[in-house]
């Protein structure tokens, strides 16, 4: 199966329409971006769309339980700026690796933000997407 899997793409699986946020926006309102379309992460992307961060529903949702936010906190104050992307050329078998290497502190990580050569967001892969293909290969 491994064979097979460095011939299908991140582009060909890839989400080409992403949800994102600005590093200058809420996170009140990246919270309710999130939970209004159900995912559970957002690539936050400058204005030329390079990406500069990522935040999680459970990393936003926990501080706002946690009242650490307040109503002027933004984006850029609490994103991770370390994120781990992938390029719309290289082979699902990376996006598998990734997602389990660099996961913290053993987790999966669930979405890779798709990158251009300039660091540009063009895309998202998730481990739902992943887990579509790998379904065609069992049956």
């Amino acid at each position: 199966m491994n064979n097979q899997l460095s011939n299908i793409f991140i582009k060909d699986i890839m989400t080409t329409n992403v949800i994102y946020v600005n590093p200058e926006e809420g996170v009140i309102k990246a919270f309710e971006v999130l939970l209004k379309h159900k995912i559970s992460c957002l690539p936050v992307a400058d204005r030329d769309k390079k990406i500069v961060g990522i935040v999680t529903t459970t990393d936003i949702g926990h501080n706002l339980i946690e009242d650490k936010y307040t109503l002027d906190t933004k984006v850029k104050d609490v994103m991770t700026r370390d994120v781990i992307t992938i390029g719309p050329d290289e082979p699902i078998i990376n996006a598998i690796k990734k997602m389990d290497e660099y996961g913290p502190k053993g987790e999966i990580i669930n979405q890779l933000p798709v990158v251009d050569d300039n660091n540009r967001l063009i895309g998202i892969v998730s481990d739902g997407d992943i887990i579509r293909v790998l379904s065609r290969y069992l049956k």
